[in-house]
């Protein structure tokens, strides 16, 4: 039984660090961690199965600070139960270099398990954090050896409750059952404007209990023992659980319950006065010995626990050699050696006429035969997307070996759960919808980008080729709006050819991201005896198809390709020596050395880039642009694509005016 002393200084460390940190930096967010201190400290000293001298440990629970702006709560508990983070690191807060950012970073922080701050997220990925659970747990796991066997904690604030992306992640979490996903609700009824009364007044149990969760309600976050039992009680169901625990923003401090807690330093008045209410007699980042022995005990918990953890998994080598040294490859994130790319390319042949989807589609039933940790789905356009290998089974609660994932109409909540799925580890997840829907889930994309989460974006109806769809459908900017986001590999093949070797890029891509652009309509597949080899797509940028002396370089990537090599052949004819270029992909291009990027692109030829969609951007590579500054229109594509400018006629003529 811990002293009712120590239970309160711990608090209070949590509290003060928090506080003191904010104060020094003169920058921050206080109010969080002075109210949702006792939930935070119950779960990390009672529940949360971890070990800080290997925060990577595959048995750990994963904890999720969903309100990343409340980021010195989590600082101060990976400090205090001993994670590499030290007072001089708390010290830091906010500073340049520092281990201690402004908002939780991961790869950054030990013990960070991922990048929180743009409210929603947090929950969201922690969904797919309890997806690989299930799914891992029963593919491995054996009688008498629960190998994968952990929760998904979350504390989430008001805002988290309030986004879009919450919504679609927690109605998903609902409809799968994921019985080891807790969530703390951090209920303390204020937002940056005021009270949440102003804006956000729906019974948020009643909303969770019909999307199927187990919901509970703990009416004081100062009550030690009820949030416990809560906890507890939560452990026991097979649905995902919510506590709304009623908290107090700025506890103890003469700000308590305003928003002027919320993202500005307390003040040293508004800290003294709170010191002495809370009876914290303590200087800035002095934390008596007592408080650090007890964290330090879960600590110790936690090493006995991988200890066991570890024995068993060994036992379970023996019996299972097979299955643990799948589980070790996987986890490690190494692909299997036995397919390769020259073995699928061999699936097409020269002439076919095949929409890059439809290719990314026989080459998805390939790799996911061969590839076991390849799971992916679509928000709600499986048969559009061709996102579903054959013989997959859905994920469902009663078949969590399932592979393919039916997300529904959820766009950004499918992006936010990929990313969590491929942050725990074991697995390569995809996900599909049309490309002018990426909108939809720009936030997930981003923080992919930002977390080098290497999670598989697959885009398809990916031009003005969408036809009678019309502008709504239509993407214009996307393509080029993906590519401004730093990380993120955009990745537009011209046939099915290329579009095997965009799945090996992607693929074998850990450090970030792949968005794979496919095409609606067919593509013809060109003769790679008469063109460049396809397996120039590894390098962003290629000469398909060279003459001696060009006088000029036709630039373009996807469906334009062909465009190119037909405009190439007329003005062969006419006795200008044209190069065509594939540039499926910028940012794998821009990796070469300059002495290819050179020999693909001679500085001192002139260059056109052709590609449907909006041209800026372009002009880092070529002298000129075709391409769109308006929206599309709805009629027959090949009509669409002549009335804006995409003919041969037109390519000529702007090659002869570059000349």
């Amino acid at each position: 039984m811990v002293p009712k002393k120590v239970q309160k200084n711990s608090i209070n460390a949590i509290r003060f660090l928090a506080a003191d940190a904010v104060e020094r930096a003169k920058s921050g967010h206080p109010g969080m961690p002075m109210g949702a201190a006792p939930m935070a400290y119950v779960l990390w000293t009672e529940f949360l199965k971890h070990n800080p001298k290997d925060p990577k440990w595959p048995g750990r629970d994963r904890f999720v600070l969903s309100c990343g702006h409340g980021s010195m709560l989590l600082y101060a508990l990976l400090h205090l139960t001993g994670y590499d983070l030290s007072i001089e690191d708390i010290k830091e807060f906010r500073q340049w270099g520092s281990k201690t950012p402004g908002h939780p970073e991961y790869g950054h922080t030990p013990g960070v398990e991922i990048t929180t701050g743009p409210l929603g997220q947090g929950i969201s990925t922690a969904v797919g954090f309890a997806l690989a659970e299930k799914k891992l747990a029963a593919e491995f796991n054996r009688e008498g050896y629960n190998i994968i066997d952990h929760y998904t904690y979350v504390i989430a604030s008001d805002g988290d409750i309030m986004e879009g992306v919450t919504y679609e992640s927690c109605s998903l979490a609902g409809h799968w059952k994921l019985g080891k996903l807790i969530v703390l609700y951090d209920d303390n009824k204020i937002t940056i404007d005021g009270s949440t009364d102003l804006a956000f007044t729906e019974d948020v149990l009643k909303r969770y209990e019909a999307f199927g969760w187990h919901t509970l309600k703990v009416d004081s976050g100062e009550d030690l023992d009820s949030i416990s039992n809560a906890i507890k009680e939560a452990k026991t169901d097979p649905r995902p659980s919510i506590i709304a625990i009623r908290s107090n923003i700025g506890y103890g401090t003469p700000k308590q319950d305003s928003p002027d807690s919320h993202g500005s330093p307390l003040g040293e008045e508004a800290i003294k006065a709170a010191r002495e209410k809370l009876e914290w007699p303590y200087p800035p980042f002095e934390i008596p010995q007592e408080v650090y022995d007890h964290f330090r005990q879960s600590a110790e918990r936690g090493i006995e626990l991988q200890k066991k953890w570890e024995e068993n998994y060994g036992n379970y080598r023996r019996e299972y050699p097979e299955l643990a040294a799948e589980l070790e490859r996987r986890l490690k994130g190494v692909l299997p050696k036995d397919i390769s790319s020259d073995a699928i390319v061999s699936q097409f042949k020269p002439g076919d006429k095949i929409a890059t989807r439809a290719a990314s589609g026989k080459i998805l039933n390939i790799l996911t035969e061969n590839i076991s940790e390849i799971i992916g789905g679509s928000a709600d356009l499986t048969p559009s997307n061709n996102t579903k290998a054959k013989g997959t089974d859905a994920f469902s609660s009663q078949n969590p070996k399932g592979r393919y994932i039916h997300f529904g109409i959820r766009e950004h909540g499918m992006g936010a759960v990929l990313n969590g799925i491929n942050l725990h580890g074991g697995f390569r997840a995809y996900g599909g919808t049309f490309l002018v829907f990426s909108d939809y889930m720009r936030p997930a994309i981003r923080l992919a980008a930002l977390m080098k989460v290497p999670t598989i974006f697959v885009y398809t109806h990916d031009s003005i080729a969408l036809g009678e769809d019309g502008p709504t459908h239509q993407p214009i900017e996307q393509t080029m709006s993906l590519r401004l986001i730093p990380n993120l590999w955009v990745v537009r093949p011209m046939d099915a050819f290329e579009t095997v070797y965009a799945w090996d890029l992607a693929l074998n891509r850990l450090e970030g991201p792949t968005a794979l652009i496919l095409t609606r309509q067919g593509l013809p597949a060109v003769d790679r005896n008469e063109y460049a080899s396809a397996e120039g797509l590894l390098k962003g940028g290629y000469v398909i198809s060279n003459t001696n002396n060009p006088k000029a370089v036709i630039i373009a990537s996807g469906s334009e390709v062909e465009l190119a090599l037909k405009s190439q052949k007329k003005l062969l004819e006419e006795g200008i020596n044209t190069n065509v270029v594939s540039m499926p992909c910028w940012e794998a291009f821009d990796e070469q050395t300059n002495e290819y990027r050179q020999s693909v692109l001679p500085a001192d030829i002139p260059k056109i880039a052709v590609e449907a969609g909006i041209s800026i951007g372009w002009e880092r590579y070529a002298d000129d642009v075709i391409g769109l500054s308006d929206f599309g229109c709805s009629a027959p594509y090949p009509e669409v694509y002549e009335k804006l400018g995409f003919n041969v006629d037109n390519v000529v003529k702007r090659v002869k005016n570059i000349l």
